[in-house]
Formats: structure tokens, sequence, C-alpha cells
């Protein structure tokens, strides 16, 4: 039998490792930012056109390349970061791996412009799909340019399942967003389609997430920091009142390099246990210094996955360094049992000078003296003899000809008292609905009766009320006597904008849409001003994956996220009449059976049912 096994060519090697490392363009934004931060460049731009499917261009002032360098960077396994197997246990650096430039360079078109500082000349290379097209000598400036053009170009299947160009946008933003966190040491400045989205000047580590997210994410902010022998941890984590429903802000670097772990972040929540709503997430950002070799980062090609030595320890410092912050800065109660609170000086006495009491003595006073107190000193006193009060008698004079004056009134018309039915014909009110353990409603009716999950059936009257005005009319609104101003981070500024028409047809008013805020001066009927900053979270958070394309689709899923914001929630009591108002309107909708998340909404139970439930 002849040899079947053969070398696959590299070029295809090349295209099957694109797959494992570069999934959509943010995976080419984050590698080519790396390589740049890894150059040791202090100015970083990023150019993108059309989401990344056009034009992903990184341009830096690091150290540039030889033109060795320049041709041997787009071979596989080709790296300056690592020489032997033991450097995987002291990286300093965010690649090491080299197979990032001949993956993207496989599905891509690829024009790399570089230069070092003591060269005359630089070197242009362009690629395509993994075949060299020129390289020649060139007046370049100091740094590195890539640019990646026709991303997946050659694998039409990928490039196919890539999603809409605002979902594409928002993973970009967000993989630009963690590396500038994790180096305020340098300028980075992101562009999009032309216009200007970030510029991040150089600053300190709390002032980087502010200009990332918006003025008022200062104020939010609480300091946290601890150094051990194990691990030094400094950042920020957020006030347990400015928590949101979704994970937009919440950030682990480690050795300046962005992780995801399920197992910090319970530390965390650990930490904030009993000071946040149900569903609520807190905002940290939160730097984790650790020696390398404790840390294994190579387990996945997108490296945001670490194994560490001792993750309990890690566990219960992160833990016990939160509450102590919380505890710290007043933002979590502190119970000390020792501490008397009457000791306490009051705010209002804190600055004043000490007063001397004035004492008043009476020189003539004689213990043994028989006579009276001088009054001279007495009548100098407050001291006030109460006067006589009058006798009970008194309040009795006089009502004897008072009684006799009204017996003798006549009146022309008596009141008529007695009652317009008998009370064997008055029918007494039938209580037509109940509670049950403040979650369902039970009804009555011919046959058995109707049990009613509360919060499905209210979510299926306000998603049709909501898909009502929407579609058929305009939603009527309520005035605020004061316009309310929420912050938001600029992606869901850009998401609110693009959602401005739809919330002005249920009922929101918008008076501007700021670079970092929303001002609303109007909301719909049946929201509260105290629940729009939840409608708007929550619809933001369910959209962030991308708002459909279709006007009904962006409607219908706008209905269904403010529906489930503004439901009823299981355990509230509803009085008799919100019972029965609740169990009409559910009726009166189009779809009564099923929530607007299909599942059912009521249950009925025959007399049958429950007779067979007896008869054992």
């Amino acid at each position: 039998m002849s040899s079947i096994i053969q070398l696959l060519p590299d070029h295809v090697a090349n295209q099957i490792a694109a797959g494992e490392v570069v999934q959509r363009p943010a995976s080419v934004v984050k590698e080519l930012l790396e390589n740049a931060v890894d150059a040791k460049a202090t100015d970083i731009k990023l150019i993108i056109k059309d989401a990344g499917k056009s034009l992903i261009q990184v341009i830096d002032n690091g150290l540039g390349m030889s033109i060795t360098d320049s041709r041997l960077c787009f071979e596989r396994h080709a790296t300056s970061k690592i020489r032997h197997a033991e450097d995987l246990f002291s990286l300093h650096t965010k690649g090491f791996r080299g197979e990032a430039l001949a993956s993207i360079a496989a599905i891509a078109h690829v024009e790399m412009k570089t230069k070092q500082e003591q060269d005359e000349l630089g070197t242009h290379i362009i690629i395509e799909g993994s075949k060299f097209v020129s390289q020649e000598p060139s007046v370049l400036p100091k740094g590195t340019s890539f640019s990646v053009k026709n991303l997946f170009f050659n694998i039409p299947a990928r490039r196919n399942f890539l999603k809409s160009d605002t979902v594409e946008q928002r993973y970009i933003v967000d993989e630009f967003q963690r590396v500038a966190m994790a180096h305020p040491n340098i300028h980075f400045t992101m562009y999009h389609n032309g216009s200007e989205m970030f510029n991040l000047p150089i600053s300190n580590f709390r002032q980087r997430i502010v200009n990332i997210f918006s003025g008022k994410t200062n104020e939010k902010l609480v300091p946290a920091k601890e150094e051990t022998e194990i691990v030094n941890l400094h950042g920020f984590i957020g006030k347990p009142e400015f928590s949101k429903k979704n994970r937009g802000e919440q950030f682990f670097f480690v050795n300046n390099r962005f992780i995801k772990s399920g197992y910090l972040h319970h530390a965390v929540m650990a930490a904030y246990e009993g000071l946040l709503k149900d569903g609520a997430q807190p905002s940290y950002f939160l730097y984790l210094d650790v020696p390398p070799h404790s840390i294994d980062i190579n387990i996945h090609p997108t490296k945001t996955e670490i194994k560490f030595d001792d993750e309990h320890a890690l566990y219960a410092i992160l833990r016990s360094s939160i509450k102590h912050s919380l505890g710290q800065f007043n933002v979590a109660p502190v119970l000390d049992f020792d501490r008397d609170p009457n000791l306490d000086t009051p705010y209002q006495y804190q600055n004043k000078e000490a007063e001397y009491p004035t004492i008043q003595v009476d020189r003539t006073y004689n213990p043994f003296s028989e006579e009276k107190p001088n009054k001279a000193f007495a009548s100098s006193s407050n001291y006030k003899k109460p006067e006589a009060q009058p006798s009970w008698e008194s309040l009795y004079v006089g009502l004897k000809q008072a009684g006799q004056e009204i017996a003798e009134m006549t009146f022309e018309n008596e009141a008529v008292t007695s009652s317009l039915f008998e009370e064997n014909e008055m029918e007494q009110e039938v209580k037509r609905t109940y509670q049950i353990q403040k979650k369902y409603i039970v009804s009555p009716i011919k046959s058995g009766m109707v049990i009613i999950n509360q919060k499905r059936a209210h979510e299926r009257v306000l998603y049709e009320a909501f898909l009502t005005s929407m579609t058929v009319h305009q939603a009527s609104s309520q005035q605020m006597l004061f316009p309310l101003q929420l912050y938001y981070s600029s992606d869901e500024i850009e998401l609110i904008a693009e959602l401005k028409s739809s919330l002005e047809s249920t009922g929101f008013i918008f008076e501007a849409i700021n670079e970092d805020n929303v001002v609303i001066s109007g909301l719909p009927v049946n929201v509260t001003e105290s629940e729009i900053s939840i409608v708007l979270e929550e619809l933001l958070s369910d959209l962030h994956d991308g708002i459909p394309d279709s006007s009904f689709s962006q409607n219908d899923t706008i209905a269904k996220s403010m529906a489930k914001s503004l439901a009823v929630k299981t355990g509230t009591y509803l009085t008799e009449k919100e019972q029965e108002n609740l169990v009409h309107n559910l009726f009166a909708c189009k779809e009564p059976n099923v929530s607007p998340f299909q599942k059912p909404t009521f249950i009925t139970m025959s007399v049958e049912d429950l007779d067979k439930k007896f008869s054992v």
C-alpha cells in the first residue's frame, strides 16, 4: 500500500492556523495593536473602514524592523519574543507564538511599511494570500505601518458569517479599549470611516478609564490597592449604586494583559455580597501584577485565559482587598461593636470653640436662715408662678339653657335614613381573583380555574401595547418637570442615536444626545422617572449583539426589552383591582396564551382534574 500521509503546503497550514487566531476583524486589531505595544511605541493610530472588512491599519512610532526581519516576520513560528521553551514562563511581551502575521497574511491583502531609526531607508512589502507580491526600499518615518485589506477574500464562507458592521465595530472597540486601558503611558487614537472615535492622551490609569468611558465615570470609582508576595493589586471598583444589568465595565488585567476569569469574577461578586440588587453587576478595573513564572498564558491562541499556580490565595486576596476598599471609603457599612456612638462629635459642633458656662451666685444665701430667699435674686430668675386655673364647674355653666333652646327648634324636613334596598335583596360582592405566593393569580371559571403567571402576563400586555404604539399610532408622552441627564459610553451613545426614532414612537422625548450623555425631557405614560435608566440599560444589553436590519424586527426587540424591564416582578403584592385589571387586559390581547418570549402565561385546571387529585 502506498504512503498517503504528506506535509501540507505552507499557505494551507497558514489558513488552518488563521481559523484559530483570526476569528473576526477584531482579532486582527488585537494582534496588530499588541505588536505595536511590544515595539515600544509611544503613539499608536488605528484606522478602520467598514468595520474592518475593507481596511484595518495600525501605525506606530516603535522600533521598526530591518530588511531581513520584515520578510521573516510573515513566516510561521518566527518571533523575536522568545528563544527557548523556558521563556514561556518569563514572558514580558504580548505576543510570543509567531503565528499572527502569517495567519493574517494568508487570508487578506497585507501591506507593511517599516523603518528603524538608524536606517536611511525603510522597507515596503505587499503580500496577497501568503504570496509575496513586492518588496522594495522606500522613504518612510520611524516605526511600522500595517494595512490589512479585504479580510477573508479567499475564504468566502468565513466572510459571509461575519455579522453586521455595527456588531463587528463594537468588537473592534472592545479590543481597542482593552489594550488602551492596559497601557495609559501610550497615546492611542482611533478613526472609523474617516471620523475620530477616540483620542486618548498619555495619562494615569484613572484618567485613561475616564477618557474611554465618560467624565461621569470619575465619581463612580473607588481605588483598590493591595501588595503581597503573591500579587500586587491596584485599580478601581465601582460604587454599588452605579451597578448595571450588563457586564460591560468589568476588566481584569494580569501583567498588563486583558484576561477573562469566571473564578476571579466570583471573588469580586463575593466582596459585593449584600450591597447589590438582584441581577446587578458592579464595575471594576483591576490590574494584577504576578510573577511571570507563576502563570501559564499558552492555553489558547487568543491568550485571554490564564492558569494560576495558587488560585485560592488569589481569590482570598482579591475578595478581602475589595471589601477593605468598600469599607475604607464608607461605601459599605462597617460594624464596630467597640465604638461608642455617644462619643461622636456632631457635625455642627466639630469646628466650634469651647464656651465657658455662665454661673450665677446668690451671695446672700444662708442655709441656716429661716427667712425666704432674696426676692431680687428670685425675680431675676426665669421662674414664673403658674396662673390659677378655673374650677371644673365653670365648664358646665350655661349648658342647661343651650339644651333647652335646641329642644325647642324645629326642622322643615328630616333626613331619610332607610335603605333603598332590603338587606336580603342586596348582592354581596364575590372576590373573583386570588394571589398565591405573590407570583400567581387564580381566577375561577365555570369549568374550574385559571392560574396565571403575573410576570409573564404583564409582559404580554406591555409588549402588545408598546408594539401597537410603535407601529399603528404615536404613543402619548408625559413631559418631565426637569429634564433627566444620563451618562453612557461612546458606543452606547451611538446605539441610542440609532434607536432614537423607535424610542420616540414609544413615548420617549430626547432633548439632546451628546458625546457622553443623553438628555430626556419626556417619557412614556406607564414609565416612571426612576425606571428610565433601568429600561435603557436593559435595552442596550439586549441589543449589544446588534440592531436587527428590518424595522419590524427592531421594533419587536425594543418592545420585548421594555416589556421585560417594566413587567411586575415575582414577589410583588397586587391589590384585588390590580389582579382583575391584569386578568382582563391579558385576555384582551391578540395572543394571551404565551409571553413575548414564547412561554405559557396561564394554565387551566378543570373540576375533573381536581377530582382526580382526590381520587386516591
